[in-house]
């Protein structure tokens, strides 16, 4: 059964917009907590951890250049039952942070977040 890719930011980056300083995406890090949480998580979906400069090279040939943002959720089908479903080419992904935790508990079992 194919399974869902999950991309990430890769921590820490640098900003040449802000010399010195180092960063991490919170969206990210949020994502990485449930893989730390739930670890048949990681079993479920295929982790891929990319650098922080653009061009993203892996995304922009599944999903276009004008979706490079992170953290994306590339689905294995058409996402049926999840929420901010978005296609590019035949290919289903969730780029939006909370309907990428819906996501994660409809399709792979890990609980919602606390309302």
């Amino acid at each position: 059964m194919p399974k869902d890719d999950l991309f990430l930011l890769q921590a820490p980056f640098e900003d040449p917009a802000y010399p010195g300083a180092s960063f991490y995406c919170w969206h990210c890090v949020l994502m990485e907590g449930l893989i730390a949480a739930f670890p048949p998580l990681a079993r479920r979906v295929t982790i891929h951890r990319i650098p922080w400069p653009r061009p993203r090279a892996d995304l922009i040939s599944r999903l276009g250049p004008d979706n490079q943002s992170l953290p994306v959720l590339i689905l294995s089908d058409p996402g049926e039952g999840c929420r901010g479903v978005k296609q590019h080419e035949g290919m289903h992904f969730i780029d939006d942070k909370d309907a990428l935790l819906h996501a994660l508990s409809v399709r792979h079992g890990i609980p919602t977040p606390h309302p």
